[in-house]
Formats: structure tokens, C-alpha cells, sequence
């Protein structure tokens, strides 16, 4: 049986074919119920905690350098227990570069690996819920929205340390 097109048919096709396609390449304005958001590899999610989180301090950083002080002792703060205390090993187990970016009030909005530690996808995870978990972060009352830049090294235990508050290596 030979079956031809003809040109309404095609045209027809075409529409449904642009239309699929258009579909396919839409993207969500918001981040999936999953609880997680845009940038990241894993689909951590912040663990069920106090329905009252307390809102940090503002923050008075006056660039996102400074601010890098605030997030990270933001994060030392909420997770005292898994901070490696003194100097780290000469080797680690993971080295992971996150950004993330926050809205006005401190809210994650998306996150960007630079470095992913791509050999250890559950230190990927635990990073990504970390942060989440962490927010709101403090609020930097001069920038507005900001991306704060760390690097995370993590020891075989499950600790870290973050680059802008490390004691450093012997």
C-alpha cells in the first residue's frame, strides 16, 4: 500500500511535530515539588526540621567577599557537630566549589557547582542538603540577591571545613 502526504497532511504534521518540540524545550519558573532547586546534581532535600526556623542576623557585608563570612559561619553554626576541628588531612576525600545564590531575604534560590566532587555523589548530596537546610541565611541588607562562593573539603568521616574558615593543612 503506498500512502502519500498530501499537503495539508504535511502541514498538519509539521504543527504537531513545532508543537511537541516547543513542549520539550520549556523549562518551570519554579523549582520541582521535590524540594529541590535549579543548578542541582542530586535531588537532596532538606530534612523535616523545627516548623520554627530562627532568621539569622542580617547581614552588613558590603560585597559578596565579605559576605562569604556570614554564609559560611552560618553554616558552622548549624551544623557544629560535623565541623573537623583543627587542621584538616594532608588528603581529602572530597573537594567540591558550590555557588549559591540567595534572594534578598536569604533564600536559596539556585545552586551552580563549579568544581563537583563527582567521585563522591553522596558528598554532592550532603553539600546540596546542607545548604538547603541551612536557609533562610542571613540576609545581606546591602546587596539585596546574592551568590556566595565556597569551597567545601570534606574528610572520609563525613566533616568539613569551608575554604573561607579552614585552619588549613599541615
Amino acid at each position: 500500500m503506498i500512502c502519500s502526504l498530501s499537503p495539508r497532511r504535511l502541514a498538519l504534521a509539521g504543527v504537531l511535530f513545532a508543537t511537541l518540540w516547543l513542549a520539550g524545550c520549556g523549562s518551570s519558573p519554579t523549582a520541582p515539588i521535590t524540594g529541590t532547586v535549579p543548578g542541582q546534581l542530586s535531588g537532596a532535600t532538606p530534612e523535616p526540621g523545627p516548623a520554627t526556623r530562627t532568621v539569622p542576623r542580617p547581614s552588613a557585608a558590603a560585597n559578596p567577599r565579605d559576605y562569604r563570612k556570614d554564609a559560611a559561619r552560618h553554616i558552622y553554626d548549624a551544623n557544629k557537630e560535623r565541623i573537623y576541628g583543627g587542621k584538616l588531612p594532608p588528603v581529602l576525600y572530597a573537594v567540591g566549589t558550590l555557588q549559591v545564590n540567595l534572594d534578598a531575604q536569604g533564600k536559596v534560590l539556585s545552586m551552580h557547582w563549579m568544581r563537583a566532587p563527582k567521585h563522591a555523589p553522596e558528598v554532592i548530596a550532603e553539600i546540596e542538603r546542607t545548604v538547603l537546610e541551612a536557609s533562610p541565611f542571613p540576609a545581606a541588607t546591602q546587596l539585596g540577591r546574592v551568590t556566595w562562593t565556597d569551597t567545601w573539603l570534606w574528610d572520609k568521616g563525613g566533616h568539613f571545613q569551608l575554604d573561607t574558615l579552614t585552619e588549613g593543612q599541615p
